[in-house]
């Protein structure tokens, strides 16, 4: 069996929040969106107002550009526009169009360039209420108007009690498969159990005939229920540290407890991304709310930022366990 998405050689909503305050809400333990805080179960058809679904106003006609003014990551300008150019063409053609999954940043500006586009509705889905990696949903506005089925999910079981396996290892297995990473959701470690995986729906039944190892692990895949998903908030441990500069090597590289040298390597490898943006800069500044993410070391978030008597930089590091 061929994969259709080949590849060539509790985080989003707390992210979405800080973006929309007050604008989010949870449909069907999966959905956020903006404008109203009414949520449906599924199958509940809406009426013109959308409730629990996104109506955006203020039409902005022709070239997407102006849409996309103030946005600098060359890749989250591509998606957006990718996602903007979708919209249109759903709306003209009075239909429902689904995105692949997106990093918080993406769904963040896109969002923020659909709010003005007219008769467009907008919904996102990661499969849980904490999911990090979401596919939105655009159409017209006298379309789309249920929750589209669009996240499933697959549990993969193994001997992982002798031979932890990390996230890397789950990603990496499934992408040895074939299957592109914008076909993936999030990736819910379970331990000894093994994990839980988030994907589009057309690529289950490949998964599950082509996984048959995580590491040196013999595993199986099978389908399960959005609900009966297992998930918490992230363990996360706290500690401050002084900085002379906010500067991503020198932050990251006391987060993550490596030398200065060892994260600049790892910058120059590709290796770091800030806000889920690779960064190609050593002297990035940081600030409060940014996550850092570093390959195969996991992630951290930026706490409280203070300046010492000494005009140094007391800075709060949230590590991701």
């Amino acid at each position: 069996m061929a994969a259709t998405g080949y590849t060539t050689p509790s985080m989003l909503r707390n992210a979405l929040r800080s973006f929309f305050p007050q604008r989010l809400t949870l449909i069907n333990n999966s959905i956020f969106c903006c404008k109203t805080l009414r949520s449906f179960p599924p199958s509940t058809h809406l009426n013109s107002s959308a409730s629990g679904m996104c109506h955006l106003a203020q039409a902005i006609k022709g070239d997407a550009d102006p849409l996309l003014k103030g946005l600098a990551d060359r890749s989250t300008i591509e998606a957006v526009k990718h996602i903007l150019e979708m919209a249109k063409r759903a709306s003209k053609r009075r239909e429902v169009l689904h995105t692949d999954f997106h990093t918080p940043p993406v769904l963040k500006e896109s969002m923020l360039a659909l709010e003005k586009l007219a008769d467009i509705k907008a919904v996102a889905q990661g499969g849980y209420p904490q999911a990090e990696r979401c596919r939105l949903s655009v159409g017209h506005s006298e379309v789309l108007t249920t929750a589209p089925d669009i996240v499933a999910a697959l549990r993969i079981t193994g001997n992982f009690g002798f031979q932890p396996c990390s996230h890397g290892d789950f990603l990496g297995a499934i992408l040895g498969t074939g299957i592109a990473r914008e076909k993936l959701g999030d990736i819910i470690l379970q331990g000894e159990k093994g994990a839980q995986v988030l994907i589009v729906p057309e690529l289950v039944d490949f998964l599950v005939s082509s996984l048959e190892k995580v590491g040196n692990v013999s595993v199986s895949c099978t389908k399960m229920p959005l609900l009966a998903l297992e998930y918490e908030e992230p363990r996360t441990t706290s500690f401050k540290t002084i900085e002379q500069s906010l500067r991503v090597d020198a932050l990251a590289s006391a987060g993550f407890k490596l030398s200065r040298s060892k994260l600049v390597d790892l910058i120059r490898n590709d290796d770091v991304r800030v806000n889920w943006t690779t960064v190609t800069k050593n002297g990035t500044t940081l600030k409060t709310g940014d996550v850092v993410s570093v390959s195969g070391k996991g992630r951290l978030k930026i706490g409280e930022i203070t300046l010492t008597r000494k005009g140094k930089y007391a800075v709060e590091l949230i590590r991701y366990l």
